[in-house]
């Protein structure tokens, strides 16, 4: 009976915290988007020549990240206004607050976590290994005594000598553009290509009729980007872009632009 006594304010006491808590969640939940935003705008910092995520046809910017901020804009109800911003200066307006958000195809980066709070990624720019659909490979554990094309010197030749170590000798050709090593695949020369899923998602859709096999070697999460201390915006934006998720519009971006 004492232990009863004792425990019943201390579980009084939890239940009150709870339901404050509860109602100042709820609160900022719902709060006016003008006390989270009191430009009545979202300021997104972009990079306008890095397609397909932003860039110029003729006097218009278009992309991936133009859409996809116009339509996270009309979510939280206000215009989407586009800070054009070169790529290696996106993280110093983020820090002194030029812009809200950084919507420019940008990779979720733990060095930057003290300044930067990211969304849940929205596509994964890792390496893909592609090959014909007959080929029967579908991951690199399929490579032994296979061609694999890649760009000399890139990120796909680094993971490539890492699984020279792992698995069974494979022959790597080197070529001059990650276009070329999958025109390799595609004319027979070569068995796969591993390349970045950017290079290889355009590629395929400029050779709709080619059957082709795609698997993820790598994960490169992109995301969007806001301020480590603005949570209400995090926040906002989490829920913006979940609603974007459910009603097919994020795969509709992709197929668009990718």
């Amino acid at each position: 009976m004492i232990a009863f006594i004792m425990f019943a304010p201390a579980a009084a006491g939890l239940v009150c915290f709870l339901s404050i808590w509860g109602l100042v969640w709820h609160l900022d939940r719902h709060r006016p988007i003008s006390e989270i935003l009191p430009q009545a705008a979202l300021r997104v910092g972009v990079d306008p020549a890095h397609p397909p995520f932003a860039f110029y046809a003729g006097d218009s910017l278009v992309g991936l990240d133009i859409d996809l901020a116009n339509a996270l804009a009309e979510r939280l109800g206000v215009p989407a206004q586009f800070v054009l911003l070169g790529y290696d200066g996106l993280y110093d307006a983020l820090k002194i607050g030029q812009v809200d958000v950084l919507i420019a195809g940008v990779a979720i980066d733990p060095a930057r976590f003290g300044l930067a709070r990211y969304s849940t990624p929205y596509l994964n720019a890792g390496l893909a290994l592609i090959s014909a659909e007959s080929s029967g490979i579908d991951s690199m554990h399929d490579l032994p005594r296979k061609r694999l094309a890649l760009e000399f010197g890139s990120e796909a030749n680094s993971e490539a000598q890492r699984w020279l170590r792992r698995v069974l000798p494979f022959n790597i050709l080197p070529y001059a553009q990650p276009d070329h090593a999958l025109d390799a695949v595609r004319l027979g020369a070569a068995d796969a290509a591993l390349v970045d899923a950017i290079t290889a998602r355009l590629y395929l859709r400029d050779h709709p009729d080619w059957a082709h096999r795609l698997s993820y070697v790598t994960v490169l999460p992109i995301a969007i980007a806001s301020h480590a201390d603005h949570a209400r915006l995090g926040s906002a934006l989490d829920r913006a872009l979940e609603s974007l998720f459910q009603s097919g519009t994020i795969d509709r971006l992709l197929e668009k632009w990718l």
